[in-house]
């Protein structure tokens, strides 16, 4: 069980990684290069359809959007309590 555990905690935290870096990417306008695009490209289809859950329930404020701020959160609110229930498991 501690490696479904682990499993999930990495999973998570690849997730959370990507999150973190495409919103950093979206600050920024870097020069175009190939692998770059790339980069955005696969962030964009991974990260993008869960932003799009809190942004439709979320609206800027101003010229902030805060829908990244509450994904994160909602996320390690996600794995706390996964990790919970799998460890009462054990």
């Amino acid at each position: 069980m501690d490696t479904v555990i682990s499993l999930i905690n990495w999973v998570f935290t690849i997730y959370m990684l990507f999150l973190i870096v495409h919103i950093l990417l979206s600050w920024f306008q870097l020069p175009y290069n190939i692998w770059l695009g790339r980069i955005r490209g696969v962030l964009y289809d991974t990260v993008e359809p869960y932003l799009r859950i809190f942004r439709g329930i979320i609206p800027p404020i101003g010229m902030f959007d805060l829908s990244p701020l509450i994904a994160i959160i909602v996320l390690q609110l996600a794995r706390a309590i996964i990790v919970s229930v799998l460890k009462s498991f054990t």
